[in-house]
């Protein structure tokens, strides 16, 4: 699978002609998604006749009909049977148990690996960046967008931080194997190590085991609010990067907007067995139906899926009239440029004039060309082979102990009254060695300045797992709120679990 791509030596592109006929499910989406589409298909339509699309519906009228997470069971099927999805932005409707048709796709059909061009088109698209040409891989599925939230007590809600070994070692794989196969040198790994030492350092212990698997390559860590400042001030440092979830949602956004415009970015969500492609933007309801919508950020998504189909030609040749267009002047509302656009263009406008220059190439921006398709990375092949892993053998695991997590008000909320009340329980064989209040220290020696909610971590240390539940008994046998437990645990000696601050 590849994106943009640098330029590369010239080699024979196969005629739209002798490639075999395919069909792509295609769901239009919400707001401007349906002109957008519209505009895309016609310039797909006339690139690669050998495509045929198969329309579904997802976003506002699969909720309107029932469909709480926007779309039906037919979106799966179809994508089941054709393995591939061009999507149009999609609006979720606020409240109500809405789900985010996005994240319900990507989770459900395992596209782990979120792909995101930012490139700079200067001088002919504004760019506070000129030669800016980075790719974020973001891991798609993990993270804090697994969803899992709960409300706690009166003022402390919960979100939860997932991050595994099979998942990093997937997304960072994916990264290296990116960046060889389109000829960039250096993947960067951003995470908050330095702050979430067990999630996000999971994350960067995976990223320097597999690194030193591509020597050729060259790696390096940064921590991602450093990390983002440069990619703002200076991308040209960058070639590949890659990150947790969250942070490549916001990382990848910046990047597009640092390049020039967010309307112009495509993304790819990749998994085993199925690819979802769409614009980085959102639905704009505000300009839907206008006809100044820019279709560029979908069209260059195409171009992606394309490449992934291994429809080279018609890829390149879409790419490369996009870019003589741009660079005549040819522009949409949002690219208009006083002295430097010719030509203001609607959203239906656009397309005629790409599709009138297919077969040309860009005369001031580089050509692009893209490598002949690798037949087990396309979705026309055979589901790929999983890639190897560097998991390691089961560790050794012991149970140190349990944190215990309480909700209780009183008023001055004391931690020295909630250690006396303690205190009076039987512990059952447990020792009381702190509590903390939001992550910090408060008993023993705690700061009298230290702002205390009515959500306490109790951690007790020793006995068993056995013990648990008649410790949680006697607790609220005590008149105490336990709300949530976390047992910890050594692997290989190794404590699992992190210090509180102050500990």
């Amino acid at each position: 699978m590849s994106a943009q791509l640098r330029p590369l030596d010239s080699s024979s592109t196969p005629h739209p002609a002798a490639l075999p006929r395919r069909t792509v499910a295609v769901a239009a989406g919400d707001g401007i998604g349906p002109e957008i589409m519209q505009a895309t298909l016609a310039v797909l339509h006339a690139a690669d006749p050998g495509l045929s699309f198969q329309t579904l519906t997802v976003g506002l009228q699969a909720y309107r009909a029932g469909h709480a997470a926007g779309l039906g069971p037919e979106v799966f099927e179809a994508i089941d049977q054709y393995g591939v999805m061009l999507k149009g932005p999609i609006t979720t409707p606020q409240g109500g148990g809405y789900k985010s048709v996005n994240v319900t796709l990507r989770k459900t059909l395992g596209l782990y690996a979120n792909v995101r061009p930012c490139v700079s088109y200067a001088p002919f698209v504004r760019s506070l960046q000129p030669d800016m040409d980075v790719v974020i891989v973001r891991e798609n599925e993990e993270d804090t967008y697994a969803g899992i939230e709960h409300r706690q007590t009166d003022e402390v809600v919960q979100c939860l931080k997932l991050i595994t070994r099979p998942g990093c070692e997937r997304i960072v794989r994916h990264a290296f194997e990116y960046a060889r196969a389109n000829g960039r040198g250096s993947v960067t790994c951003m995470s908050k190590d330095n702050i979430m030492k067990l999630t996000d350092g999971l994350f960067h212990q995976v990223f320097d085991e597999i690194a030193a698997e591509y020597p050729e390559i060259r790696s390096q860590h940064q921590i991602i609010d450093i990390g983002t400042a440069r990619m703002a001030s200076r991308p040209q440092d960058y070639e590949v990067v890659v990150t947790p979830n969250l942070y490549g949602d916001i990382l990848s956004d910046v990047a597009a907007e640092v390049s020039g415009s967010i309307g112009l970015a495509p993304s790819a969500n990749l998994g085993r067995r199925h690819a979802m492609f769409e614009a980085v933007h959102g639905s704009a309801p505000d300009i839907a139906g206008r006809d100044i919508a820019n279709p560029s950020g979908l069209l260059l998504a195409a171009v992606m899926m394309l490449v992934h189909l291994g429809r080279r030609g018609p890829a390149e040749a879409i790419h490369n009239a996009w870019l003589r267009t741009l660079e005549e002047g040819l522009h949409t509302a949002d690219l208009w440029q006083e002295g430097k656009s010719r030509e203001r263009l609607g959203t239906q406008a656009f397309p005629e004039v790409v599709i009138s220059r297919l077969g040309q190439l860009p005369c001031q921006l580089a050509p692009v060309r893209y490598p002949e398709p690798d037949p087990e990375s396309t979705a026309a092949a055979a589901p790929a082979k999983p890639a190897p892993t560097v998991t390691k053998a089961t560790s050794e695991k012991r149970f140190e102990g349990i944190d215990v997590f309480l909700h209780w008000d009183i008023p001055g909320r004391d931690p020295a009254a909630l250690a006396a009340a303690l205190a009076q329980v039987d512990a059952q064989g447990f020792e009381l060695r702190l509590i903390t209040n939001r992550g910090v220290r408060v008993w023993p020696s705690g700061h009298p300045d230290t702002w205390c909610s009515d959500h306490w971590r109790c951690r007790y240390r020793g006995a068993s797992a056995r013990a648990v539940p008649a410790l949680l008994g006697a607790l609220i046998d005590a008149g105490l709120e336990p709300i949530k437990t976390e047992q910890l645990y050594s692997f290989d000696g190794q404590p699992g679990f992190s210090l509180a601050q102050g500990e």
